[in-house]
């Protein structure tokens, strides 16, 4: 599944689609704005891919802090200020989307 089809399905699907990676089934939640679900799924996937997703859900909460905690166990920089979420979700996405 491709990062543009999850983020569509987030949006118009009350579940997600059956056969996702555990990380595409938590940014699906982030995506359809189940936060807390999201949230609670990451921590039981491993680093590096569950801290870039934690990281992820912590800044699109607002708390910086703690999401610059999870960049730095995600070995990824924090966004620019003004960098879109749903540019770093679909980023977050296509990660996980593509070859392997």
């Amino acid at each position: 599944m491709e990062a543009e089809s999850l983020a569509r399905s987030a949006t118009s699907d009350s579940q997600p689609p059956a056969g996702l990676s555990a990380e595409l089934e938590v940014l699906w939640l982030a995506r359809a704005g189940r936060w807390d679900q999201a949230h609670d799924a990451c921590q039981n996937l491993p680093d590096p891919a569950g801290a870039w997703i934690h990281a992820y859900l912590h800044r699109e909460e607002g708390d910086q802090g703690n999401a610059a905690y999870w960049y730095a166990r995600a070995r990824k920089p924090v966004p620019p200020p003004g960098q879109a979420l749903e540019d770093e979700w679909l980023e977050i996405a296509r990660a996980f989307t593509g070859p392997r």
